[in-house]
C-alpha cells in the first residue's frame, strides 16, 4: 500500500502537458515581424548590463579583462539561444521554459522552472529600477543617496545601505503602464532601443578616439603614482596589465557579466503573437544576440580604453568616463539614455513575469485568481498587481549587486533546464492521438523490451522507441549530476593545479563517466520530424551549455545560494499545498 502511494505520487510530479492541449487554446492576433522581435530583444537585453554592469566587474572583479567575461557569458547564452530556437519552432506557445519543461520532464521541474522565471525577473525589474534611481541621482549630483545614507540605518549583508523610495516608486508607476496595450507597448520599445543603439554607438567611437592602450597595460608603478594599494575583495591590484585580477577575477566576472545578457528568452514569450514564430523566433534570439554581445563588447574595451579600471566608479561608470576625458556635456546626454533605457527593460521585464504568471495560473499550478484578466483589454490584470508590489518590495530593500546575483542564478538554472528539455525530448517517440497512445507506449513499452547492452549501444530502430526514450531520460539525468559534480571539483582548480594525485584522479573517473553515458546518448535514435530549425551536434551543444551554466553558478556567492534556496522552499510550498492538486493536468475538466 504505502508503495503503491509513492509511486502514485511520483506519477504526479512528472506528469506532463501535450502539446495538442495548448493547441486548443485560443491564440492572440498574430502580428508581430522579426523586426519587432529583434527590437524587443534588444531592448529585453541591453539595460542596467551596459550602463552598469560593465563599470563594476571592471573596477572589482577582472580590470580590462571584462571583455573576456562578456565572451565566456555571452558563449553560455548563445549556447541556451541554440536550445531555446529549437523549442520555439516545436512549440509556438507563450510560456518560455516553463511551456518546454512542462512538455519534456514533468510538472515539478516545469513548476521550479517557471517559479524561477518568475523570480528572476520580478527580482529583474526590481535591480534595475535600482539602477536608473543610480543614474537619475547621477543627474542631480548624488543628492538622493547623500541624504537617505545621512539620515537612514541599515542592516549590513542583508539589506541595502538605503531604503530606496524613488526605485519603488518607478516600479509602481510602470505597474500602471503596463496596463497599455501591446502594440503601443511595442512601439515604444522600437524608439528606445533605436534611441539606445545611437548613444551606445556614441560611446563606442568616443572610446576608441580617447582611448589609451596604455591602460589595457597598467603596471604596480601606475598603481603607486594613483595612490592605489588593495582596491577589490580579490586581493591588491599586483597583476597589472590585461588581466588584473587573475584567472579567478574572470570567472567571478563571467558569472556576474551573465546578467547582462538576460533577457533575449523574452522573445519566446511573445511566440503566439509572431507572425511566423517557426523562423522569427530563431532570427530574433539570434540577431539580438549578436547585436548585444558586440556592444558589449565594444562598451566594455571603450570604457576601459577611456580610464584606467581602478578609476572607474561602479555607480555611474559611462558618465563618469565622459567626465574624466573631459567631455562634460556628454556626461549628460549618456546619463539620459540611460534613463530612457532602463525605464523600457523595467516594463520588459515585468511583462515576462506576468505572462508567465498568467500561463501558470491558467494551468493550475499557480492560483487561479491569477489569471483574471481585464475584461475589455484581455491583460491578466490581479497578476500585473501583484507582481508589481512584489517588485517594489523589493527594489525597496535589496542592493543593487545582491539583486544581479540573485537574478543570474535563477536564469542559469532555467537554461540548464531547456537544455536537459532539447536532450530528453529529441530522443522520444512522436506523439500519436493526443499524446494518449504515447503515455500508454511509455508505460507499457519498455515492459515488452528487453534492454540488453547490444540494444544499448546498437538499437535496431531507426526512429525512437518508448525504451530508447526511457534511455535517454536516465542517461540524462546521470549526466547532469555528474556535470555537477565535475563542476564542484573544478572550482576548487588551485588544488588541481598543484597536482593533487586524488583530486586529478577523482576527475579522471567523471570525465570517463561522462563520455561513456554522452555515447551512450549518441546511439539513440533521433526524432526524424522536420523542423525549421534543431540544434546541431546533439548531445554535445546541450551538455556543454549545461556545463558552463553549472561552472558560472557555482561561482555565486554563500549568500546569493541561501536566498535562492529561500526563495525554492516558498516555491515548494505554494506547489505542494495547491498547485499538485489543482493542475489542469490532473483536471482536465
Amino acid at each position: 500500500m504505502l508503495c503503491r502511494a509513492l509511486r502514485r505520487f511520483g506519477q504526479m510530479l512528472v506528469r506532463r502537458c501535450t502539446l495538442e492541449e495548448k493547441k486548443t487554446e485560443p491564440t492572440p492576433l498574430r502580428w508581430l515581424s522579426t523586426l519587432d522581435l529583434v527590437a524587443l530583444g534588444i531592448d529585453y537585453t541591453l539595460g542596467a548590463g551596459v550602463y552598469f554592469l560593465a563599470g563594476e566587474v571592471a573596477s572589482n572583479q577582472a580590470g580590462p579583462a571584462t571583455v573576456i567575461c562578456f565572451l565566456v557569458a555571452g558563449l553560455s547564452c548563445a549556447l541556451a539561444g541554440l536550445c531555446y530556437a529549437e523549442f520555439a519552432v516545436q512549440v509556438p506557445h507563450s510560456g518560455s521554459a516553463y511551456l518546454y519543461s512542462y512538455v519534456t520532464i514533468g510538472e515539478l521541474w516545469a513548476f521550479i522552472t517557471g517559479w524561477n522565471f518568475i523570480l528572476s525577473y520580478v527580482v529583474g525589474a526590481a535591480s534595475v529600477a535600482r539602477a536608473w534611481t543610480r543614474a537619475f541621482d547621477y543627474l542631480i549630483g548624488n543628492q538622493i543617496s547623500q541624504t537617505l545614507h545621512e539620515s537612514i540605518l541599515h542592516v549590513q549583508q542583508v539589506l541595502a545601505e538605503y531604503p530606496d523610495f524613488f526605485a519603488m516608486g518607478l516600479v509602481l508607476l510602470l505597474t500602471r503602464v503596463l496596463a497599455l496595450r501591446a502594440r503601443e507597448s511595442v512601439l515604444f520599445t522600437k524608439m528606445i532601443t533605436l534611441v539606445s543603439l545611437l548613444i551606445l554607438v556614441f560611446v563606442i567611437i568616443s572610446g576608441f578616439i580617447k582611448g589609451d592602450l596604455h591602460n589595457w597595460k597598467l603596471t604596480e608603478e601606475d598603481y603607486v603614482k594613483a595612490g592605489l594599494n588593495d582596491t577589490s575583495s580579490l586581493g591588491p591590484l599586483g597583476y597589472g596589465g590585461f588581466v588584473p585580477f587573475g584567472f579567478e577575477g574572470i570567472l567571478h566576472g563571467a558569472a556576474t557579466c551573465f546578467y547582462a545578457f538576460i533577457g533575449f528568452d523574452n522573445i519566446v514569450t511573445r511566440a503566439e503573437e509572431a507572425q511566423n514564430p517557426q523562423r522569427s523566433i530563431f532570427m530574433g534570439i539570434v540577431i539580438s544576440l549578436f547585436i548585444c554581445f558586440l556592444m558589449y563588447f565594444c562598451v566594455t574595451s571603450a570604457l576601459t580604453l577611456m580610464v584606467p579600471y581602478y578609476q572607474l566608479q561602479p555607480g555611474s561608470p559611462l558618465p563618469e568616463a565622459f567626465l574624466y576625458i573631459g567631455w562634460a556635456p556628454a556626461c549628460y546626454v549618456v546619463a539620459i539614455g540611460a534613463l530612457c533605457t532602463l525605464f523600457t527593460t523595467i516594463l520588459n521585464d515585468m511583462f515576462s513575469a506576468r505572462w508567465v504568471i498568467s500561463v501558470m495560473a491558467k494551468d493550475g499550478l499557480l492560483f487561479h485568481v491569477l489569471a483574471r484578466t481585464h475584461t475589455s483589454r484581455h491583460i491578466p490584470i490581479v497578476a500585473t498587481v501583484v507582481l508589481g508590489i512584489m517588485a517594489a518590495v523589493i527594489a525597496f530593500f535589496f542592493e543593487l549587486i545582491h539583486l544581479v546575483d540573485f537574478m543570474s542564478i535563477g536564469i542559469l538554472f532555467t537554461h540548464s533546464l531547456v537544455a536537459i528539455c532539447i536532450l530528453i525530448l529529441r530522443y522520444q517517440p512522436e506523439v500519436k492521438n493526443g499524446g494518449n497512445e504515447s503515455v500508454v507506449q511509455e508505460e507499457n513499452g519498455p515492459a515488452a523490451e528487453q534492454l540488453t547492452l547490444q540494444e544499448l549501444l546498437f538499437t535496431g530502430s531507426s526512429s525512437p522507441t518508448p525504451l530508447s526514450g526511457q534511455v535517454v531520460y536516465v542517461c540524462s539525468s546521470l549526466l547532469v549530476l555528474l556535470l555537477t559534480l565535475l563542476c564542484l571539483v573544478l572550482a576548487q582548480w588551485p588544488v588541481l593545479l598543484s597536482g593533487d594525485p586524488l583530486w586529478i584522479s577523482v576527475v579522471v573517473v567523471l570525465l570517463v563517466l561522462i563520455i561513456g553515458i554522452t555515447g551512450v546518448i549518441w546511439r539513440q535514435p533521433q526524432s526524424s520530424s522536420p523542423l525549421p530549425f534543431k540544434v546541431p551536434a546533439l548531445p554535445l551543444l546541450p551538455l556543454l551549455s549545461i556545463f558552463v551554466n553549472v561552472c558560472l553558478m557555482m561561482q555565486m556567492t554563500a549568500a546569493t545560494w541561501a536566498r535562492f534556496g529561500v526563495s525554492m522552499l516558498i516555491g515548494f510550498a505554494i506547489y505542494f499545498s495547491y498547485g499538485i492538486q489543482h493542475s489542469r493536468v490532473a483536471n482536465p475538466t
